[in-house]
């Protein structure tokens, strides 16, 4: 295709993809393509970065590359790439079922893809992005891979074992996000708490973060911290600098020691309500989100009790909860029959998520009357979109602001702003 033909990149899946898809825009745009992120215009390349981590983002996945294959037959499109971690693990098989897509990549191809296209790929460059996200917020992936052993879960097959970048390299990219004006930093990987470990035989992410801090985000952000062997040494640098948000997501899957040893978590339940208890205790007014995982072949009742019980006792700030999806290749998959029926697994992801909602409104209706701070990240008819820093991108709760009643807001700013009511999700707040 010739350089100054336009490229439609697609990104599924997680904040890790879309990080690797900015880096494949900038490639590409700086061999002369011009660039679009999921855009409605038809290009004559359209590159799909597919999730494989799940059976329904397999799903999602197929069927994208589907509606783009009927597209190319169409003749709105004349290439169709795809990439990512669905046509890592099953690239043999999707080549065979599938010919009509043109190239088959995996997660780490991103030379090859500009090679096919006929570009030159700069191996010099590779701190650089073109971002997708609002220009205000961006995500850093610091690592690349996983060393858990986590029973359920096909990340390693994937992703590779654990690759820390070097904290040089870091804070390189994090210069450059902040020279592009990028305000808000969110750390990212498939597990932050390993950090380091691989290359400074040591714990790094208290020293990364400070570092990083030092380099003046409005607001940094974790995302994504293992429990086990959790760095308690972060701890102390969130309350040092104020420009570190007092947030850590710290998925726990489960609190059942049964179904912990079970997924292989490295991890039980005391030590677990030790660690939350212990980040309570020493940052009090810390936002904590969890992630959950529901109908694990040999989950009881029992067991699901313990943990309906325990999200009623401890009240996280934010949580998600996932049914359990058997993954071909995994521990679970060749150690265990999935013997709990999906009407089961979807009623427990369901009550757990009923329990969640009333600690939400509980939570939000506390906040009623307070001031606090927000970025607006964009607008919508008569309504501004804001979030506060105990608010990830794109997962948590909103802060809704009236165009009426503030005039004067733009997106991508901070503001302070006083709270005047509270649904189960979001907050509605008038500037101050």
């Amino acid at each position: 295709m010739p350089k100054n033909s336009s490229v439609n990149l697609v990104t599924l899946g997680c904040a890790k993809n879309v990080v690797d898809s900015e880096h494949l825009l900038y490639q590409l745009k700086k061999n002369g393509y011009q660039t679009f992120h999921e855009s409605n215009k038809h290009c004559p390349i359209t590159i799909i970065n597919t999730c494989g981590f799940i059976n329904d983002a397999k799903q999602e996945s197929i069927e994208t590359i589907l509606n783009y294959i009927e597209a190319k037959k169409q003749g709105t499109i004349k290439k169709l790439i795809v990439m990512g971690c669905l046509s890592q693990r099953y690239k043999d098989e999707l080549d065979k079922e599938l010919p009509e897509v043109d190239h088959f990549f995996g997660v780490e191809d991103q030379e090859d893809i500009v090679n096919v296209l006929n570009g030159k790929y700069d191996s010099n460059k590779l701190y650089k992005r073109t971002l997708s996200t609002p220009p205000h917020y961006a995500y850093l992936k610091i690592a690349e891979g996983c060393n858990r052993k986590c029973s359920f879960c096909s990340i390693p097959f994937i992703r590779g074992n654990y690759k820390s970048l070097p904290i040089k390299k870091i804070k390189k990219e994090l210069k450059y996000l902040l020279e592009q004006g990028v305000k808000e930093v969110n750390l990212i990987a498939q597990d932050l708490s390993f950090y380091g470990y691989d290359i400074y035989n040591d714990y790094m992410l208290p020293q990364l973060t400070e570092e990083l801090s030092r380099m003046n985000p409005h607001w940094l952000r974790l995302l994504y911290t293992f429990p086990a062997n959790f760095p308690a040494e972060i701890l102390p640098v969130i309350r040092q600098y104020p420009n570190i948000c007092n947030y850590i997501d710290i998925p726990i899957q489960h609190i059942s020691d049964a179904l912990l040893t079970k997924m292989r978590r490295g991890i039980s339940k005391k030590e677990t309500i030790h660690l939350l208890e212990k980040i309570r205790n020493e940052i009090p007014d810390i936002t904590l989100r969890t992630t959950l995982l529901v109908g694990h072949p040999g989950e009881t009742e029992k067991d699901f009790q313990q943990l309906v019980d325990f999200i009623k006792d401890f009240q996280f700030d934010r949580l998600g909860v996932f049914s359990y999806s058997e993954e071909e290749g995994t521990y679970s998959a060749k150690n265990f029959n999935d013997d709990i029926p999906e009407s089961i697994k979807n009623e427990r992801a369901e009550e757990i998520m009923a329990v969640q909602k009333d600690i939400s409104a509980a939570k939000n209706r506390a906040k009623v009357g307070k001031n606090t701070t927000i970025v607006v990240d964009y607008e919508d008819n008569d309504l501004y979109f804001g979030r506060t820093a105990a608010d990830a991108p794109e997962v948590d709760n909103e802060v809704l602001l009236s165009k009426k009643d503030n005039p004067e807001i733009d997106t991508g700013e901070f503001y302070n702003v006083k709270i005047t009511g509270a649904s189960d999700y979001d907050l509605t707040a008038t500037l101050i």
